[in-house]
């Protein structure tokens, strides 16, 4: 199997209030990609997010993705947050050879203050009318919009 067959995954989360407010945090000016801009939790699955964990069926682990997601945002935002749903996947080539799954869920807030951790420099709880206000990385403001949708009709 060649090498651009294989592909890095990353999760992420649009974390939201009841009221309808969604958590941005802004990227420190000294990350490598998208410094300075604003985004929303997240991080890359590896195999060591699961391997030194009780197998959950046989040989399988079930809920990687939703452990990894919850332990992310508790280490990125200092918050506990609801089982994940699943909102959308996206692709693409970082650097020009790296293949890249994204896979973006949505989450409820359920506790805990917003501590940022060492990648952010700020945070905001905003409405989907204060989108234009923040330089977001592309997408985001997209998939806010998406959740407030789904919110919307519940």
């Amino acid at each position: 199997m060649e090498d651009k067959e294989l592909h890095k995954v990353a999760i992420t989360a649009i974390v939201y209030k009841l009221d309808r407010t969604f958590l941005i945090t802004k990227r420190s000016a000294e990350e490598e990609h998208f410094p300075g801009r604003w985004t929303v939790p997240g991080g890359k699955l590896s195999t060591d997010d699961y391997i030194n964990t009780p197998l959950t069926h046989k040989n399988q682990w079930y809920y990687a993705l939703t452990n990894t997601l919850k332990r992310e945002v508790m280490e990125e935002v200092g918050l506990e947050i609801d089982k994940p749903e699943y909102l959308l996947d996206l692709t693409f080539i970082k650097g020009g050879k790296t293949p890249v799954l994204v896979l973006s869920y949505f989450a409820q807030y359920l506790g805990g203050e917003v501590v940022l951790g060492e990648d952010a420099t700020e945070f905001a709880w905003i409405s989907r009318d204060e989108i234009p206000k923040y330089d977001l990385i592309e997408g985001i403001d997209h998939e806010i919009k998406l959740v407030d949708d789904i919110l919307k009709q519940r």
